[in-house]
């Protein structure tokens, strides 16, 4: 039934417009903003993928990843995510460095989250 269309994703936020901020000047993703549906966003994705982002008053973040960003370099994303301010999140248990990178347990892969508190991550490829 499904095989044949373009599914897409989303979530959401409390606050729009400090997501705005966040992932185009921060994560430097296009993003598009429509006033009219109270500040929906749509982050314009490599590939022709979009991801629909929501304002939603009573927001509780996911308890898992909601976005996922394949990367050649992981410590060469965290660190430049570092400098302009991302925090990576350290979980209990988990075989994390120092930068929050967690290596030879599956794909080498940091988790950090917008201001919104959603669950987001840079993994590398291949």
């Amino acid at each position: 039934m499904f095989a044949d269309t373009m599914a897409w994703s989303s979530f959401s936020v409390d606050d729009p417009g400090r997501a705005e901020r966040f992932y185009a000047d921060t994560l430097g993703l296009r993003v598009s903003r429509d006033d009219g549906m109270g500040g929906l966003l749509t982050l314009h994705l490599a590939g022709g993928r979009d991801v629909m982002v929501y304002p939603k008053a009573d927001h509780t973040p996911a308890a898992h990843t909601v976005l996922n960003f394949p990367v050649d370099d992981v410590d060469r994303a965290v660190d430049e995510l570092t400098a302009r301010g991302v925090r990576f999140a350290h979980y209990p248990g988990m075989p994390q460095d120092d930068k929050g990178v967690m290596r030879g347990n599956g794909p080498t892969i940091a988790w950090f989250t917008d201001p919104a508190g959603n669950i987001m991550s840079v993994i590398e490829e291949g």
